[in-house]
C-alpha cells in the first residue's frame, strides 16, 4: 500500500475510516455473537436490544459514505488510496448487511420462545461460531492489509455451506416427522440461511481485502458446498 503522504491530514483521514470500519465490524461480530446466545436461551429481552441496537451499525455505515465522499471530492485520491476507499464503501455495505441478518435472527427469537427444543442448538451455534470468527479474522486482515488472511477466510466459508446443508436437511427430517415442527422448523430454517448468507458477506469483504492490497479480484471462483438448493429427504 502507499506510503505516508505530504499531507498528514490525509493520512489522518484514512485511518479514520479504517477506524470507522472496525467500530463497525467489532459492533456487527458482537450483534451477531448476542443474537445467537439469546435465540439459543429464548432470551426476549436481549433480542430487543439487538433489534434496536442495529441502527448502531446503519449510523456507521453512513459515517463511512460521508467520510469516503469527503476523501473522494477533496482528495482525489488515486491507485492504492483509491482502492482503499472504495474498499471501506463494501466492506461497511456488507458489514450494515451482516448486522441486518443478526437483527433478522433476534425478531425470529422473540417468535421461538415457545417453541420445542430439536436438538438443533449445537449445529446453529458451531455455524454461527464459524462466522462470527471469520468476521474477526477478515476485520484484521482489512487494518493488517493481509491479503493471505483474507484468503484463508474466504476459504472457511465452504465449511459454512456444509453445515447449512446438513442443517437444512436435519430440520426437514424434524418437519416430516411431525407436521406440529413445520411453523418452528421454517423459521429455524430462515435463521440458519441468514447465517449462511453472513458468511457470503465475510467473503465479499475478504475478496476486497484481496483487490484493496493487489490491484485485483481472485482469479479462481470462490468454493462453495451448499447443496440445499438440490436437497431431496426420504420419506420412508
Amino acid at each position: 500500500m502507499a506510503s505516508e503522504h505530504i499531507v498528514k491530514s490525509f493520512d489522518d483521514e484514512l485511518s479514520q475510516l479504517d477506524n470507522l470500519v472496525a467500530t463497525m465490524g467489532g459492533l456487527a461480530e458482537s450483534q451477531l455473537h448476542a443474537a445467537l446466545d439469546a435465540l439459543i436461551s429464548r432470551d426476549v429481552v436481549t433480542a430487543e436490544k439487538i433489534v434496536a441496537d442495529d441502527k448502531q451499525i446503519d449510523g456507521l455505515e453512513e459515517e463511512i459514505n460521508i467520510q469516503a465522499q469527503n476523501l473522494l471530492a477533496l482528495r482525489h485520491p488515486v491507485a492504492d488510496d483509491l482502492r482503499l476507499v472504495i474498499a471501506g464503501l463494501k466492506v461497511s455495505s456488507d458489514l450494515e448487511r451482516i448486522g441486518d441478518y443478526s437483527k433478522n435472527i433476534a425478531k425470529r427469537t422473540q417468535i421461538l420462545t415457545g417453541a420445542p427444543r430439536l436438538g438443533t442448538s449445537n449445529s446453529i451455534k458451531r455455524m454461527g461460531g464459524i462466522v462470527e470468527t471469520m468476521i474477526c479474522d477478515v476485520l484484521d486482515a482489512y487494518l493488517a492489509r493481509d491479503m493471505d488472511k483474507a484468503d484463508d477466510v474466504r476459504n472457511r466459508d465452504e465449511e459454512v455451506d456444509a453445515l447449512h446443508s446438513s442443517l437444512f436437511r436435519e430440520l426437514l427430517t424434524y418437519m416430516m416427522e411431525d407436521p406440529r415442527n413445520i411453523s418452528y422448523c421454517t423459521h429455524l430454517l430462515f435463521v440458519a440461511k441468514n447465517i449462511e448468507r453472513m458468511g457470503d458477506h465475510v467473503t465479499n469483504i475478504a475478496e476486497n481485502v484481496i483487490f484493496m492490497v493487489s490491484g485485483h479480484r481472485p482469479s479462481e471462483a470462490r468454493p462453495k458446498d451448499d447443496e440445499t438448493p438440490f436437497t431431496l429427504v426420504d420419506s420412508e
